[in-house]
């Protein structure tokens, strides 16, 4: 086993399930977000728990993430939230992932690959229809959904299964921000209105994600996408503390340990510096702890300075410029709680030993846990326990 690898508690993603049920009306359905390695926690492993759990439907961003979930036995909806090639296309029929459409050209040829390929059959392929709010990003818009609904309705081998729209803002707490989400909102009430005016179901309708999912219960419809929460962090300013002061009580627990081992012990001299660029020189004696992780395992080069490792209950400083493979830290002259193959914790849940979580590496590195999560490189194992 390498020095530097990602342990998954198991527990604790169960744990986080069960708190997101606990705020969902009875019947309303779930699809967690499992795309990206199930931000960086390993999709299959976070798939086949969610599946047992009772998620209906899993979320992925290729059709490489959907086909790897059914080779490895998930039996579960998928639904792809990015667009697809046409030579994608066939696979999605073929391993039975759910795309999202929303342009005529897209539909008119989804609708003639899926005549190619289930011929004179009758059968027809669910796709959800996306419908842009305000995101920017994918979608058609509000006055363009009834007749989407309806290219799609038309199609021999297509059928609308839902409809959808992402929030922009949902995870702001400014009333700028609460005024935009409710605007989407009511947009995509409107758009549904307007496809079963035109006769169409819409089926299942969803539109709240992790922060909407928590602040916005009204929101929930038929069905509700979470994602970071189920790894255990709350959404950029929807934070504990202001779900509290809602009334709202949610307890989540990081799912994901990240964590190396020291391999070398040097003893360094007063002015000697270390890495590359000379960043740091040694202000006084001291010994220095080589960790085997670095930038491309996903210990960002600029989480240091400030970045600290726990190791055996405290923290200590990494030192210099974080390498592509390894790092160094500052352990204090013959620090006898410090010896070779001790475990160093990067961040992770407290039951690990870690004392800092992803969002602590997030504020280092003016980003988001989930960069902070899905930064870990493939040849980190992953582990579960």
């Amino acid at each position: 086993m390498r020095g530097t690898r990602a342990y998954i508690f198991q527990d604790n993603l169960r744990h986080n399930l069960g708190e997101i049920k606990k705020h969902l009306r009875p019947g309303t359905k779930i699809c967690l977000a499992v795309k990206a390695d199930a931000y960086g926690h390993n999709a299959v492993a976070v798939a086949k728990i969610a599946q047992e759990f009772g998620a209906d439907f899993l979320a992925v961003a290729t059709v490489d993430e959907g086909i790897e979930l059914r080779e490895r036995g998930v039996s579960a909806g998928i639904i792809l939230l990015s667009l697809c090639t046409p030579q994608e296309m066939p696979l999605l029929f073929e391993h039975r992932i759910t795309p999202l459409v929303f342009s005529q050209d897209y539909i008119k040829c989804l609708s003639d690959c899926a005549d190619s390929y289930f011929g004179g059959t009758s059968a027809r392929h669910e796709v959800h229809l996306a419908v842009d709010t305000g995101m920017g990003r994918l979608g058609c818009l509000c006055d363009e959904a009834a007749h989407q609904a309806e290219m799609i309705s038309s199609s021999p081998h297509l059928a609308l299964g839902g409809m959808m729209t992402h929030f922009a803002l949902s995870d702001g707490i400014s009333s700028e921000a609460q005024d935009f989400t409710r605007n989407q909102y009511d947009d995509f009430v409107r758009a549904v209105q307007s496809v079963r005016s035109a006769g169409i179901s819409p089926g299942i309708c969803s539109c709240a994600n992790s922060a909407a999912l928590l602040a916005h219960p009204e929101m929930h419809f038929d069905m509700v996408r979470p994602g970071i929460i189920a790894y255990g962090y709350y959404p950029d300013e929807v934070t504990r503390d202001y779900l509290a002061a809602l009334g709202i009580q949610i307890d989540l627990r990081p799912v994901l340990s990240f964590e190396s081992e020291v391999l070398a012990i040097r003893r360094f001299p007063a002015g000697k510096s270390a890495s590359y660029g000379r960043t740091w020189t040694a202000p006084r004696e001291t010994d220095i702890a080589v960790l085997p992780v670095g930038y491309a395992d996903g210990l960002l080069r600029r989480f240091s300075p400030g970045v600290e490792v726990t190791i055996n209950g405290r923290n200590y400083p990494v030192v210099g410029r974080i390498c592509m493979d390894q790092c160094m830290v500052d352990i204090g002259r013959d620090n006898p709680d410090v010896r070779l193959w001790d475990r160093a914790v990067i961040f992770g849940p407290k039951e690990s030993g870690a004392l800092h979580t992803a969002d602590d590496l997030a504020v280092l590195g003016g980003t988001i846990s989930y960069e902070v999560l899905t930064s870990i490189s493939k040849r980190v194992g992953r582990y579960l326990i």
